[in-house]
């Protein structure tokens, strides 16, 4: 099994930080197929996810945020992409004035180019040829 340890600080406060990674859990279960559940304390949270081939857990407190994740035998063949992925897109969206409307931002346009990809996929062969 690989491992990923992912861990930054941020200035948002626990409930800002509660709000966003509420809203990460929320998409995780629908975009990548995890189950999570989200337990809040009065000083930390933590986001447990899992599903088939990756588990592990988000810690979220008033300045940080703590990723840990486990990957299995196929997915840790792909740790470095993998990581690196999280690792930018963590990194982009705190550097944000307001991370919340990043992540927003961020989901509608990822939303966006998928009903793009799907859109071109569904044309003709032919169609396709003329548009490159």
């Amino acid at each position: 099994m690989a491992d990923i340890h992912i861990e930054r600080r941020h200035a948002m406060g626990l409930a800002q930080a509660r709000k966003l990674a509420f809203k990460w859990a929320e998409t995780a279960e629908d975009k990548l197929g995890m189950e999570c559940t989200y337990e809040e304390g009065r000083t930390t949270d933590v986001v447990t996810f899992t599903r088939a081939g990756v588990n592990g857990e988000l810690t979220v407190t008033k300045d940080s945020f703590v990723l840990d994740a486990r990957l299995g035998f196929l997915l840790g063949a792909f740790k470095e992409k993998i990581e690196g992925e999280i690792v930018k897109n963590l990194d982009k969206l705190l550097a944000h004035k307001d991370p919340h409307d990043a992540f927003e931002k961020g989901l509608a346009k990822h939303h966006a180019a998928a009903e793009k990809k799907a859109a071109a996929a569904k044309k003709p062969a032919t169609a396709r040829k003329k548009a490159k």
